[in-house]
């Protein structure tokens, strides 16, 4: 999908970013990348190992620094920004999921999902009782994680991510340690809450089944956009 420079009202917009690795042999891992991400739009990003898709991911919820071109989150330019700076954004903008479901095992579920939105200061137990309600975890509450089977896991993630209330959710192969069955009920939920949230998803996938989910794909290669399809 080709950047909208100029675009109104862009929640994400990344413009010429090169990312390299340091290394004798080092060479762009990123070499040029645009796009651009609308509040409330559904993107993947496919593409095949070592592409660039997680590192990419990874610049757009500040998570890292980039060599060079822009990146805009929010309306706040990345380049140059500290630690603190890109902390606070990301607490105000991003949330995160991932493969790995990375629940803390000595809390239980109630606890799980509160976690992020308490750290962040912005714990609503009403918003937080309407996610566990909707992704069908009313009845697992008192359990931890190592009582849940993987896709209760990732309903989890999600829950704790989205109790943040994001503009923006980040989710690396949700799916990815899920059989079909699991993770396509998982991926339901998902694009039910952020469709009913406004929230938008930028999601990492190696699945062409899953990328027809979103509203709009774009495939790296070799560190750049090969091309994209509303």
């Amino acid at each position: 999908m080709a950047a909208q420079y100029g675009a109104i009202n862009m929640l994400l917009e990344i413009r010429d970013v090169i990312k390299s690795f340091e290394g004798p042999h080092a060479r762009p891992v990123l070499n040029g990348v645009s796009l651009t991400l609308e509040p409330g739009q559904t993107l993947a990003l496919t593409g095949e190992s070592g592409s660039g898709k997680s590192t990419l991911l990874q610049l757009a919820g500040a998570l890292d620094d980039f060599d060079a071109g822009e990146i805009t989150l929010d309306g706040t330019p990345l380049m140059g920004l500290d630690d603190k700076g890109r902390a606070d954004l990301r607490r105000r903008v991003v949330a995160l999921v991932f493969q790995q479901f990375n629940l803390i095992p000595s809390l239980d579920v109630a606890h799980n999902l509160a976690f992020h939105a308490r750290l962040g200061g912005v714990e609503d137990r009403s918003w937080l009782a309407h996610l566990t309600e909707r992704l069908g975890l009313s009845d697992l509450v008192t359990r931890f994680p190592e009582q849940l089977s993987g896709g209760q896991q990732q309903r989890v993630a999600i829950g704790r991510a989205l109790g943040l209330r994001p503009k923006l959710l980040l989710a690396d192969e949700p799916t990815g340690n899920l059989d079909q069955i699991a993770g396509d009920a998982v991926l339901d939920l998902m694009l039910e809450l952020v469709a009913d949230t406004g929230t938008a998803l930028l999601l990492v996938t190696h699945s062409p089944r899953i990328a027809a989910r979103l509203g709009a794909r774009v495939h790296l290669r070799d560190g750049r956009i090969d091309g994209g399809e509303m």
